[in-house]
């Protein structure tokens, strides 16, 4: 049993509970402006921006860049090695919340700010998958096992949180996800991340792996 102190100072629960008080606070003034409505009250659609830093090229290479990274990581350094373990639970981890984001879609069929304006049309079917972002999804999940693994003692692994708070921005900024669509995105992918990084038996995937994968490229 933990005591209420202790829960309080779990690094686990203090950065969740710093990420999503960052996504709410970023996106509060906004909707303070506008009429608010969703799960939260606060989901309202923002002006479209697809230029800049918020250009979907960059989103894209920002996704595709983590998933490469920690296949190609874990790949090189095997899971004998500290590195190559967390990043073995990365993709165990962005594999669970990839799954389970799809599902959820499926589930509640939420119509994008992009398509409706009304952050109220649930259950609608034909292809609406809003709830919850994917995206946001994916990039938390991988982040999480390194930041849990690494950040106490290199304190600036921390800044990695940036990303999945940047790409659910960005993700709002396209009319792509309501409010509520990235801050479940990010509460689904930092929670598989933590389940991947402190369960013993894990990574799973690697079990399957081939001796030569399991030893890493590095060390062969």
């Amino acid at each position: 049993m933990y005591s209420v102190p202790d829960v309080m100072r779990s690094p686990s629960r203090r950065r969740f509970a710093a990420v999503t008080a960052l996504i709410v606070a970023l996106t509060a003034p906004v909707g303070a402006c506008r009429a608010g409505a969703g799960p939260f009250g606060i989901d309202h659609e923002w002006t479209y921006d697809n230029s800049g830093i918020w250009k979907r090229s960059n989103q894209n290479a920002l996704l595709y860049g983590l998933i490469g990274g920690e296949v190609v990581g874990a790949v090189w350094q095997g899971g004998d090695s500290r590195l190559g373990r967390t990043l073995w639970q990365s993709i165990d981890a962005s594999v669970v919340g990839g799954i389970a984001s799809a599902v959820l879609k499926k589930a509640f069929s939420r119509v994008r700010p992009i398509d409706g304006n009304n952050p109220d049309l649930w259950f609608k079917g034909h292809g609406n998958q809003s709830f919850p972002s994917g995206e946001v999804t994916a990039t938390s999940s991988i982040v999480t096992p390194l930041v849990l693994e690494y950040g106490r003692d290199h304190p600036l692994i921390y800044s990695l949180e940036l990303l999945p708070v940047y790409d659910a921005l960005a993700r709002m900024k396209v009319q792509a996800h309501w409010q509520s669509d990235v801050i479940a995105g990010l509460a689904l992918g930092s929670t598989a991340g933590w389940m991947m990084h402190r369960n013993p038996d894990s990574p799973y995937i690697l079990r399957i792996m081939p001796r030569g994968i399991y030893v890493g490229l590095k060390f062969n």
